[in-house]
């Protein structure tokens, strides 16, 4: 089963300009491990160096935010999709 994985602008150096992945795998953790064996560099970006998802990246599948979910062990189902979506800081000074 593929799953499409939508990847966001400051990103797609690192998959040759792709917006979006297909991707197999069952889980969100197994395919963006998948994604990073296919497009080296990305996995650094999305993971932290305990291989946890870095504190300002966040990953949505279908709309909610997999840290409410089950983190990277969330099934995926056919047809989801995911979003890498990096945090965004602002505010006023």
């Amino acid at each position: 089963m593929s799953t499409t994985v939508r990847v966001p602008t400051q990103l797609r150096s690192l998959t040759g300009g792709l917006a979006e992945l297909q991707i197999d795998g069952s889980t969100v953790g197994e395919i963006l491990e998948k994604i990073d064996s296919e497009y080296p560099g990305l996995g650094e970006r999305i993971f932290d160096e305990s291989g946890s998802l870095r504190r300002f990246v966040n990953v949505f599948l279908a709309d909610e935010d997999v840290r409410f979910l089950q983190g990277l062990d969330t099934l995926v189902k056919e047809h989801q999709v995911i979003s890498i979506v990096p945090a965004v800081a602002g505010g006023s000074h």
